[in-house]
């Protein structure tokens, strides 16, 4: 159970969480006094909107949040946000932020990332509701804490190695098995992209790679990119655009919290995690602009910039992972700025060309509150990958369209996988909502386990 929640205690305040349309039936269904009282404050239920009703008899007061026109099923989580220590009840709430969603909002609410700063002052406790899945929401909440742990924990704590046994931890909490390919065995291993970008740093690059679960059962597998950390290499980044770049394994981070959650749950599907982790550094040994690599598929890349790393690491990851054809091939990675600059922070885009998994995902994001948007693998942008000297270039000669162009370049090294779902997340908020602070965050983890859990429970 997580650690937010309680299943009883004697005293407590209640929460109300009221939409703007059922105001005035809330008002009806308080008590008179603690309704007067709530009519003087002004409130009117708007998106946010917060207030303290004092108990006539001296007990714990009660709170009311506004949820305007509900439509964020995770607004209980401005609770564990705001209210000081005590324990806390649901009162009147509106359904959608009920139940198990009450509870998955306020566990994300409780979320502290205190392993530099500790918190002075204990976090707020929720009853948990009869009518609610506590270890359901436990277990999201775990996962997506993972997550955001990890892409939080600045580089110099959180290298490949660091990355790796992160890893390790989780596979031996649940039981899985886990490889770790480093040095000259990745060499051996035939990973040649992955040697490329992580050559430069002093902390040497690793494919991590996790199984678990029944290995006659549907195949699933993830990829998540591990870039610890960016600065570009020789394209060096400006100092602004490096600032962030301890969240470049946002996609690691976010494959191994959506793991906990397939495990945990004991979904039944045979699941593995391929990490490539890496730190693309600059050094003498550096990948050079112009240089030509081959990849474990065959194909030699051109470098046309050594800031489009992500998507060369990957390669070689996607390629190992199609050679089993799993029925579910999934990556996650914060690849591109075009992603964000079409869909913004709040909305990553996906790429497949499986339409049956396009409409679930989307329809999983929207129930989870976890959105997704779908762009197109336009092929007509497939010439921009077009290389002079070599079968591919990782920077495409076309100035826009790059989320496309770079989902494009991932998708030629999957050809034996059932279905392949692609993901350009962020791995960051960049304002803070409810359940949602200002930092790392594990982007789709939510939405990725709603569409598991409908198709392998």
């Amino acid at each position: 159970m997580h650690e937010s929640f309680v299943l009883r205690a004697k005293t407590h305040g209640l929460l109300h969480a009221v939409t703007a349309d059922d105001l005035a039936g809330f008002s009806k269904r308080l008590p008179q006094a603690q309704a007067r009282w709530l009519e003087r404050t002004g409130f009117a239920a708007k998106d946010g909107e917060f207030a303290l009703i004092p108990d006539d008899t001296g007990g714990p007061p009660s709170a009311v949040l506004g949820l305007g026109q509900g439509r964020d099923t995770l607004a209980f989580a401005s609770f564990a946000e705001k209210l000081p220590q005590g324990v806390y009840a649901l009162g009147d709430v509106a359904p959608n932020v009920g139940g198990t969603n009450a509870l998955i909002g306020w566990a994300l609410g409780s979320y502290r990332f205190a392993r530099y700063r500790k918190s002075k002052s204990a976090p707020p406790k929720l009853i948990a509701p009869k009518n609610a899945d506590v270890a359901e929401a436990s277990r999201i909440a775990h996962g997506i804490f993972l997550a955001r742990d990890l892409i939080n924990t600045p580089a110099n704590d959180m290298g490949p190695a660091e990355l790796a046994a992160a890893a390790k931890a989780l596979a031996k909490q649940h039981g899985a098995k886990i490889t770790v390919l480093e040095g000259a065995t990745l060499e051996k291993k035939n990973f040649p992209l992955l040697i490329a970008v992580g050559k430069a740093s002093p902390r040497g690059p690793r494919l991590i790679d996790l199984t678990w679960g029944n290995p006659r059962a549907p195949r699933v597998t993830l990829v998540g990119k591990g870039v610890c950390f960016d600065s570009g290499g020789l394209d060096l980044k400006p100092s602004s655009a490096m600032l962030t770049m301890k969240k470049d394994m946002g996609g690691a981070a976010t494959v191994l919290g959506l793991a906990h959650m397939i495990m945990d749950a004991k979904l039944k599907l045979r699941l593995r995690v391929l990490i490539p982790a890496v730190e693309n550094s600059v050094a003498g040994n550096a990948f050079r602009p112009g240089d030509v690599y081959p990849s474990r598929k065959g194909l030699s890349i051109e470098i046309g910039n050594t800031d489009a790393e992500g998507r060369l690491i990957l390669a070689d990851a996607l390629s190992f992972a199609d050679e089993e054809a799993p029925e579910l091939l999934i990556d996650l990675a914060t690849l591109t700025g075009a992603a964000r600059s079409a869909t913004g922070m709040e909305l990553p885009p996906f790429f497949t060309d499986d339409e049956t998994l396009a409409a679930d995902f989307a329809r999983a994001g929207l129930a989870a509150n976890d959105p997704v948007w779908r762009l197109p693998l336009w092929r007509g942008y497939e010439s921009a990958l077009q290389s002079d000297i070599a079968d591919l270039t990782n920077n495409p000669n076309y100035n826009l369209a790059g989320a496309i162009t770079a989902g494009l370049f991932l998708n030629r090294f999957v050809e034996k996988s059932k279905s392949w779902l692609h993901i350009d997340i962020p791995g960051w908020n960049d304002r803070p909502r409810p359940g949602r602070r200002k930092g790392g965050e594990g982007n789709t983890a939510r939405a990725l386990y709603a569409l598991l859990r409908a198709r392998y429970a």
